[in-house]
């Protein structure tokens, strides 16, 4: 036991090591850097293994492999002649390889991704090259690539090496230019090579000519001493020598106008290559003339189209601010009605709940008029089965006394339009009279009417009646008493009553006015 308490430390030592290495272990591969900084003193690592040690160090990566960087001017650049060039090339750089540069390099690049590194470097790159641009000739450039390759390079590797890059190549992939300076170039060498070419030809076939001119003298001159020593030898043949002497004249002629005829052959060559040379000079004046008519056409075209498109984005601007102002007041009437229509809802649903409240109101009043119509017609009717009990009790009295209570209704129902009229004047005796008989004619009919209709004798009952009270004693001193009124039977004297006390006078001539 003491021997295994002895041993724990050393286990756990060893786990802890084996932890810190399976943690910390790193293996960098060729290309890519590996620096570890922290606790310990900053190292590289490059195509090796090593350990760093958890929480208290880092791992930082940096790449080291070679960047294909495309450098090209974004507009045209004047060069020394001042002509507006634009170059295209292709750079090669990598971060370099020495601890200072790597040190430089990790300072800008650490854990940065190539695209990153390109982008940084790019307008560098350019810069230098529009330096080299603004210094040289077009045509050096054109011709000679190389040099202006390694003028670049030259003044790039100091900018560069500040970054802890190196600058592997420079390669030049195009030249152009704005007013195509580099296609007349080509245009002139293509004319001087035609020229030289017509100029050789022309030489060569005066050469011809002169060669064969002089081959023919040489031959005559031989033919000429070959007769004249034949002439010499022979006499007879004078006469053939004169002929071959006239010959030879001809001959002589025909030789000198066949070197005139080539003279001006040759004069004539010389003058058709001047006036093709000046041909050529007059259409590179004219095709020099037509790229001015283009740049200028394209200059006027650049600034119209510029006009043109502010034009355009200032209506764009309107257009769009027009729009928003019109979505903004769509937005507020949108409001407007949605809280108009809340309102309403709210009136409505007020509406109700106060017709709701009417309607409630209204039935419990329907109520309790119902139960007093109830109760009013129950007691109506109450009271005219109480009737009905008295008239079947008293039989035709009760019809009589209905009758005598409508009586004066019935008179004051015929009297009613006499109560219409202002004035009423009678002249005579019996006027009076004949009124008060028309009255009661009146009442009369409507009595008969009864008799008529109902089936009711008003007269026997009321002779009935007024009998029976008779007998009974009933009667009192001073009543009058009329039975069976008609307009023929004689109206009875009533008894004069006596005057009341405070009664108007009748008057006592006679007379009868009524207003």
């Amino acid at each position: 036991m003491e021997v295994f308490l002895r041993f724990i430390p050393a286990v756990i030592i060893a786990i802890f090591v084996i932890v810190i290495l399976c943690l910390g272990y790193v293996k960098a591969p060729p290309d890519t850097a590996f620096i570890i900084s922290g606790f310990r003193k900053p190292r590289t690592l490059i195509g090796k293994a090593g350990v760093r040690i958890p929480f208290l160090e880092r791992l930082d990566k940096l790449s080291l492999k070679m960047f294909s960087v495309d450098v090209k001017t974004t507009d045209y650049v004047p060069n020394a002649e001042y002509i507006n060039v634009k170059v295209d090339a292709t750079v090669k750089i990598r971060i370099g390889q020495s601890a200072e540069m790597m040190a430089l390099a990790a300072k800008f690049f650490l854990n940065e991704k190539e695209t990153v590194i390109i982008s940084r470097v790019q307008d560098t790159l350019e810069g230098n090259m529009r330096e080299i641009i603004g210094q040289m000739k077009l045509s050096e450039m054109v011709t000679d690539r190389k040099a202006f390759g390694e003028r670049v390079q030259a003044n790039a590797v100091p900018d560069l090496a500040k970054m802890g890059l190196e600058l592997m190549s420079f390669n030049v992939q195009s030249f152009s230019d704005q007013n195509g300076v580099i296609d007349d170039l080509g245009i002139d060498n293509v004319s001087r090579i035609k020229k030289d070419a017509s100029i050789a030809k022309a030489q060569a076939d005066r050469d011809i000519a002169i060669a064969q001119a002089q081959a023919a003298k040489e031959a005559n001159d031989a033919k000429v001493q070959s007769d004249m020593e034949i002439a010499e030898k022979q006499t007879s043949l004078a006469i053939r020598e004169a002929e071959l002497k006239q010959q030879a004249d001809v001959k002589k002629a025909e030789a000198d106008a066949a070197y005139s005829i080539q003279e001006q052959a040759q004069r004539k060559t010389i003058e058709v290559a001047s006036a093709n040379a000046d041909i050529a000079k007059a259409e590179r004046e004219a095709e020099l003339k037509a790229k001015e008519v283009d740049v200028t056409k394209q200059t006027l075209d650049a600034q119209v189209r510029a006009k043109a498109d502010a034009e355009r984005y200032r209506q764009q601007q309107e257009s769009e601010a027009e729009l928003f102002k019109r979505q903004k007041e769509a937005e507020a009437r949108l409001f407007e009605q949605e809280k108009a229509a809340e309102a309403v809802k709210r009136q409505a649903e007020a509406a109700k709940f106060a017709k709701e409240q009417e309607a409630a109101g209204i039935s419990a009043v329907g109520k309790a008029e119902a139960e007093a119509i109830r109760a009013k017609a129950l007691a109506e009717a109450e009271g005219i089965d109480k009737k009905a009990e008295a008239m079947a009790k008293y039989g035709q009295a009760a019809v009589v006394e209905m009758i005598m209570a409508a009586l004066p209704e019935i008179a004051r129902g015929v009297a009613e339009p006499l109560s219409k009229v202002d004035k009423i004047t009678m002249y005579g005796e019996g006027n009076s009279a004949k009124l008060l008989s028309d009255i009661v004619n009146g009442t009369t009919q409507i009595t008969e009417g009864f008799t008529a209709g109902m089936g009711i004798d008003l007269k026997a009952f009321l002779a009935g009646l007024l009998g029976g009270k008779l007998a009974a004693g009933e009667g009192k001193e001073g009543d009058t008493i009329i039975i069976n009124p008609s307009p023929d039977a004689p109206v009875p004297k009533e008894k004069t009553p006596k005057t009341a006390p405070g009664a108007p006078d009748r008057p006592k001539d006679g007379s009868n006015q009524k207003k």
